[in-house]
């Protein structure tokens, strides 16, 4: 085990000690260092930087826990076993995520949104562009060493091209959600924006009904001599059929505006 430490260069031991360092594979003289970084989800959204050391006979898995490199039983086929499990479950896991858009999208169409949609939106839209952009640089690194170790008479390569499929599956799965999320928001946008119109077209109409009344209510409420039926015992009478007329011609004139529109 010394001898790993003694190979490896101290810039890449600080790049494998590193929780967040990106994907990454790195061609050296008599070590090549592999880091694959992805998304994990359980409970909430974490992302994992996995490293490897692959020399000429073995791999090591290094043990950012315990700060240790530990062998690992076959030089291809151990990190193969390890990527593709974190991959499968990444898989599984990511039908939460079209879940939960799907349930969404639903109330929308049922117009049964709730106060909460739009933190819930934003959450979904976050999580899934990190997934977005960690699977992407993860997948441009498995690419890239594929096409390095192709060639060598002991390298599975169906079994890496099949991780790497995984890994784009996974992609084209979170590109397709986000395209569907950014649509959820156009729809919830425009059903909002449609309800704040129809809420100040109501209280435009309103308004429009109740102008005329406040008019005649602040004319005949005014403290002057000489007003209009102050002097005829049916004064209050007459008032009250210039309202019902002035309301006749307030809502011939609305209904008017409405079959123009």
């Amino acid at each position: 085990m010394s001898n790993i430490y003694n190979l490896i260069d101290n810039l890449h031991l600080e790049d494998l000690q590193n929780e967040t360092h990106p994907s990454i594979f790195d061609e050296n003289e008599g070590y090549d260092m592999l880091i694959v970084r992805l998304p994990v989800i359980y409970k909430e959204l974490q992302v994992i930087s996995t490293g490897f050391i692959i020399t000429n006979e073995n791999s090591y898995l290094y043990d950012r826990d315990n700060r240790v490199f530990k062998t690992l039983e076959s030089r291809f086929e151990a990190p193969y076993k390890i990527l593709d499990k974190m991959v499968d479950e990444l898989l599984e896991s990511f039908e939460n995520y079209r879940d939960l858009i799907a349930d969404m999208e639903e109330s929308l169409y049922l117009n049964k949104t709730t106060t909460s949609f739009m933190n819930n939106w934003l959450k979904l839209k976050r999580n899934i562009v990190r997934v977005e952009r960690t699977l992407f640089h993860a997948s441009f690194t498995m690419n890239k060493a594929i096409q390095h170790y192709e060639k060598s008479d002991d390298f599975p390569i169906n079994h890496y091209i099949d991780l790497h499929e995984h890994m784009e599956r996974t992609l084209r799965s979170a590109t397709l959600q986000l395209s569907k999320l950014d649509y959820l928001y156009s729809f919830y946008s425009a059903r909002t924006n449609e309800k704040m119109n129809s809420l100040v077209y109501n209280l435009t109409m309103i308004s429009a009904i109740f102008l005329p009344l406040n008019l005649v209510v602040g004319f005949f409420g005014m403290n002057t001599s000489g007003l209009p039926f102050t002097d005829t015992t049916d004064g209050t009478t007459n008032v009250m059929i210039l309202i019902l007329f002035l309301l006749a011609i307030t809502a011939g004139a609305i209904s008017f505006l409405k079959k123009k529109v």
